[in-house]
């Protein structure tokens, strides 16, 4: 993926007005009895978004298409920033460093990849986060939050590395906090604009789809 990969953001003015959410395919068989077979055919979720909505002029809309045109279409992914999921903790409180946990050290492992949690209960559900913002990534070893020097984090997948010298001990929770764009590629290869109907109120579709390494 990292080819055809351009490490840079969808403009954040548009995709904050966006709209979207993870999509999942079950497969569901009706018995003769009336039984339900569910099957989820994936194991991880998949997202998909509509950035038309957060068209609002011609500057934002001019923006888009010179961005769609760099891309290629649908050949080079690139960073989006969901606005109601892009924080290891919830959207209006503050990047902690307890926020989603990473593992456990063994007093050798030096790399954990960034993880965040949906759910607590039945059955939790977790993602690989590999697209943090640079700059934003807390991290806390047995619930200590441990200095910028004695890690660091690669923004482009999301591993965390520990230096020598501070590898989690045998038994130490590892933990972060960090904010994340989703990788996605646009879903068309081509990008229709009406002006007539755009001036109207009528929205582009700018359809959006996630990259799933």
């Amino acid at each position: 993926m990292a080819d055809a990969f351009h490490e840079v953001l969808f403009p954040l003015d548009v995709s904050l007005r966006g709209s979207g959410g993870p999509q999942r395919l079950t497969e569901i068989v009706t018995l003769a009895s009336g039984r339900e077979h569910r099957n989820g055919r994936w194991a991880d979720s998949r997202r998909r978004y509509d950035a038309g909505f957060g068209l609002r002029g011609l500057e934002s809309l001019h923006a888009v298409l010179a961005f769609f045109e760099e891309r290629r279409g649908r050949l080079y992914g690139f960073r989006y920033r969901d606005r109601v999921d892009f924080r290891s903790g919830p959207p209006g409180r503050a990047i902690g460093p307890l926020d989603q946990a990473l593992g456990t050290g063994d007093g050798a492992t030096a790399s954990f990849p960034l993880i965040k949690t949906y759910g607590s209960g039945f059955a939790p559900y977790r993602r690989h986060i590999a697209k943090p913002v640079a700059g934003s990534v807390r991290v806390a070893v047995a619930g200590r939050e441990v200095g910028a020097d004695a890690f660091a984090c690669d923004p482009t997948t999301g591993l965390v590395t520990f230096a020598a010298g501070h590898v989690p001990p045998q038994g130490a929770a590892v933990t972060a906090g960090f904010a994340f764009d989703v990788p996605v590629r646009f879903d068309t290869d081509d990008l229709t604009i009406d002006l007539a109907a755009f001036t109207a109120g009528e929205i582009t579709k700018v359809p959006l789809v996630e990259i799933v390494p």
